[in-house]
């Protein structure tokens, strides 16, 4: 089984797609990461992220890279990623290997489920389960509030609020797979969703459709 999971920044679709990869025994595969690990690298090297020939040939090497979760989550990795994953050259590199991830996942999965902005859309259109995740900007700015005081970085709501608002004109709008749900997606909105009533009605719903198959 192959699920897409998609959908704007803090919807949740993380936290949902590693739940349901646990329950149905499928490798998990973040894509926001992939082009975190591609910033990471170009910062070690020094590289300037807007040659975007020099930096897609660090995404062509994505399967050598090695990055802590930690300096995945910096906020400067978090700034050259979003440099980076407008440029056409990369995102075909790093489409190349999220492919080959679900077509061929690692150890014993049962299938695969990705997670990102254009799976459904773009990467894999032929996914047995696509999911657009999405909930109001208000309530996806406070999940991020309160998740980055959790990691004691210290922050204010009306400006995450904010960040959200630009993130989410920047996806939409983007020449190069914009973000969008696609036309065959299921939407679950989360907005008044806590964490298990969210995995309960995602878990139903593959639960049906993979049954169907």
């Amino acid at each position: 089984m192959i699920i897409a999971i998609d959908g704007p920044a803090a919807s949740g679709k993380g936290t949902l797609s590693r739940g349901l990869a646990a329950e149905f025994f499928l490798a998990h595969l973040d894509t926001g990461l992939l082009y975190r690990s591609v910033a990471a690298r170009v910062i070690s090297l020094d590289l300037d992220p807007l040659d975007e020939k020099a930096v897609s040939e660090v995404a062509r090497a994505i399967g050598k890279i090695k990055a802590t979760e930690r300096e995945l989550r910096e906020e400067r990795v978090g700034l050259v990623a979003s440099v980076i994953a407008i440029q056409k050259e990369v995102r075909l590199a790093l489409l190349k290997y999220q492919r080959e991830f679900s077509e061929a996942p690692p150890g014993s999965a049962l299938g695969a489920i990705l997670d990102g902005r254009d799976i459904g859309s773009v990467v894999l259109p032929n996914a047995d389960v696509k999911i657009f995740v999405t909930a109001s900007q208000e309530a996806r700015a406070g999940r991020r509030y309160r998740e980055l005081l959790a990691r004691g970085v210290p922050s204010i709501r009306s400006k995450v609020l904010q960040e959200i608002r630009e993130r989410d004109e920047r996806d939409s709008r983007r020449e190069l797979s914009p973000l969008v749900p696609a036309k065959d997606a299921f939407l679950l909105d989360t907005t008044e969703m806590d964490v298990g009533s969210a995995f309960n009605a995602a878990k139903e719903l593959v639960g049906r459709v993979g049954g169907a198959r």
